[in-house]
């Protein structure tokens, strides 16, 4: 039986990669790194010890690394914070989890601060069972540390609980832990690259997933297929 959804946020139930990116974008052209959006978009659900080696090269980081995640979310809070906003029937999801008895935990690569004003933003802070962030982590994802600690705070064991998420990273970062993930497209990956990526099943949506929500794997041990 299911006993635990580990998810994440960003991209899963708040729309936000895309802003993220516009951020990173930013900041990586003060330091004359010209990126565009969409490149940067597929390197969100990694936190910022994980994407800045993808463009600055080893010799440079010691430099610019910490300065450059602060810039960053400097940008992103000035700039595209108040542009977050909830995907459709995101507590509407959450009210079920609760009514069936499936506990709740956020397992993401940003910061405390920043969870709590998204867990706010979807209104559903009086949901969720615990919340893991960067904070409880020494590597962001792709790393296991996160769902790893989400586990700890829940006395969970890999095999009686499944992660929501939005990105190949987070597919990889579960099923490092040994837990498996359901996809939704909603970060801007396709049905087929978060199938790739280990997804046991994959959805447009939460909206869709809730829709589905008697024939997925929340209550199901194993994948459903389907379009």
């Amino acid at each position: 039986m299911l006993e635990a959804v580990l998810s994440d946020i960003d991209g899963t139930l708040v729309e936000s990669n895309w802003l993220h990116a516009a951020a990173w974008r930013d900041a990586f052209a003060v330091i004359d790194i010209p990126l565009d959006i969409e490149t940067l978009r597929k390197q969100i659900g990694k936190g910022g010890d994980q994407l800045i080696p993808v463009f600055v090269p080893w010799w440079k980081r010691p430099m610019v690394e910490e300065p450059l995640k602060t810039y960053r979310s400097f940008l992103f809070h000035q700039d595209y914070f108040h542009q977050v906003t909830p995907f459709p029937r995101v507590r509407d999801l959450f009210l079920r989890f609760k009514q069936s008895g499936i506990r709740t935990a956020l397992a993401s690569s940003t910061n405390k601060a920043d969870l709590d004003t998204y867990m706010k933003i979807a209104n559903i802070a009086d949901l969720i069972d615990e919340t893991t962030s960067a904070d409880d982590a020494a590597r962001s994802k792709p790393h296991p540390d996160i769902f790893s600690a989400s586990l700890q705070k829940l006395h969970a064991k890999p095999t009686s609980v499944l992660a929501l998420g939005d990105t190949p990273y987070d597919a990889e970062s579960a099923g490092k832990a040994g837990i498996r993930t359901i996809g939704v497209t909603t970060g801007g990956w396709s049905r087929q690259e978060l199938l790739d990526a280990g997804c046991i099943e994959v959805y447009k949506d939460v909206a869709e997933l809730l829709d589905r929500f008697d024939q997925s794997a929340l209550t199901h041990c194993g994948p459903v297929a389907h379009t």
